[in-house]
């Protein structure tokens, strides 16, 4: 009764347009009024409210907001564009490999599908039309690009993925992006590959070593904060809060260096930042008191229970609950999505000896596709904003991108040594 009273009113509310944020906290509530008295219930979703959010990991996701924020109006992009051109722009199709490449490197310095959308979609988009390209093709690949930047680290997902789980190794988690991250880019370029072919796209001059030489050294003071970041993590130098902490400076000095930022630049950054934060922070919030009465009504071991009786191969479950996940991202934000799943599921694939690492980075990557599907693919609805277009001329470009993507899933969900390898190559 207790699950079926969650759905509905979480469905209802959601199809009357009130915010995600406010449907989880009311369907939580209404769920827990089942088993408890109207009083304490309202004190315990408050309760959960405020120390869902006390835990010194989520404070790391503020500070790499601020940070991608800062890059995103510091001139990073333009530089990763440049460097990205000089390595495939004489592919067939070379632009759309361009914009792949700078979306991968972008997404993953900021940590943002959207900022890599808005930064890279912004430069690219119209450089594209110029150059002969489709634009919805170049829509479609900006936004399905964009969402790399979320698997390959660091990743404000992955910190969230880590609070929802109950203490899942950040460090590990980053490191086991890596080259399912990469694995997905190679798919998009694939595809962009074949359609430029197909469709004639020009190619620009093969770049000279020198030209390569020169654009990578203008890249490296943005591409070394993966190195501080990461580098400082995994060897235990800072924890990934501190980790976050460094990114700001780091960026906000190489913004300055690069004199994209002034001083009265910093104020309309840091309430663009706090606007972002905030609405991150309440669907945390509410995620986590959710997903307390989840655990009460011991909803997921009815959860698991149920999916271990229709199978207990490790193969089958993973595809149900992949195609479960995949139909979720179509209809609902990534971040409240694992915040809400990650509890359901975890226990069923970690009864099954799936390690919880591998099973974080599948959800990520799997709910990434669905930031690219209308009605709630915000990073979609992005990239058609920033080139001034309409999805319905970005569709048909973006169906064989959405096919690479659920590929790299596959992949990634088959071949667990594909995300275990490095976090076990550092002992984590």
């Amino acid at each position: 009764m207790e699950i079926s009273i969650l759905i509905l009113s979480f469905l209802i509310l959601i199809s009357i347009r009130v915010p995600v944020a406010w449907a989880l906290g009311i369907s939580s509530l209404l769920t827990l009024m089942v088993s408890v008295d109207t009083f304490p219930a309202v004190t315990t979703i408050a309760q959960r409210l405020v120390t869902g959010l006390d835990s010194f990991s989520i404070l790391a996701i503020p500070f790499f907001i601020l940070a991608g924020h800062i890059m995103n109006k510091g001139g990073i992009a333009e530089r990763l564009i440049a460097f990205a051109k000089s390595l495939v722009g004489a592919l067939p199709g070379g632009l759309a490999h361009v914009n792949i490449v700078a979306a991968m490197l972008f997404g993953a310095i900021a940590g943002s599908a959207g900022a890599a959308a808005a930064a890279i979609g912004g430069f690219m988009s119209e450089k594209m039309e110029e150059s002969g390209y489709d634009k919805g093709f170049g829509v479609a690949v900006n936004v399905t690009s964009a969402t790399t930047g979320l698997v390959i680290p660091p990743s404000n997902i992955f910190i969230i993925y880590s609070v929802a789980s109950g203490g899942v190794s950040i460090g590990a988690l980053f490191l086991a992006g890596y080259l399912p991250g990469i694995i997905t880019g190679i798919f998009l370029m694939i595809v962009a590959y074949i359609w430029a072919r197909k469709k004639g796209y020009p190619t620009a001059d093969r770049s000279s070593f020198k030209m390569i030489l020169s654009t990578f050294l203008d890249a490296l003071p943005s591409l070394f904060l993966l190195i501080v970041v990461i580098g400082g993590i995994v060897a235990g130098i800072f924890t990934a809060t501190e980790a976050s902490s460094v990114a700001v400076i780091y960026c906000l000095v190489l913004a300055m260096i690069y004199k994209e930022i002034s001083i009265k630049d910093i104020r309309p950054i840091l309430v663009e930042s706090s606007s972002t934060i905030a609405i991150v922070m309440l669907l945390i919030a509410v995620s986590i008191a959710m997903s307390w009465v989840l655990s009460y009504e011991n909803i997921p071991q009815a959860v698991t229970q149920a999916l271990l009786s229709l199978s207990d191969n490790k193969i089958m479950v993973i595809i149900l609950i992949n195609i479960i996940l995949l139909i979720v991202g179509i209809f609902m934000d990534m971040t409240p999505a694992v915040l809400i799943f990650t509890p359901i599921f975890l226990p069923v694939v970690m009864e099954l000896g799936i390690d919880p690492v591998h099973f974080g980075i599948i959800m990520v990557l799997n709910l990434c596709i669905g930031l690219c599907t209308p009605p709630v693919g915000a990073v979609l609805f992005i990239g058609v904003g920033v080139a001034k277009t309409t999805i319905q001329k970005v569709v048909r470009p973006l169906l064989p991108l959405f096919l690479a993507m659920i590929l790299a899933l596959v992949f990634v969900s088959i071949f667990p040594e594909l995300s275990l390898w490095l976090p076990s190559l550092f002992g984590l």
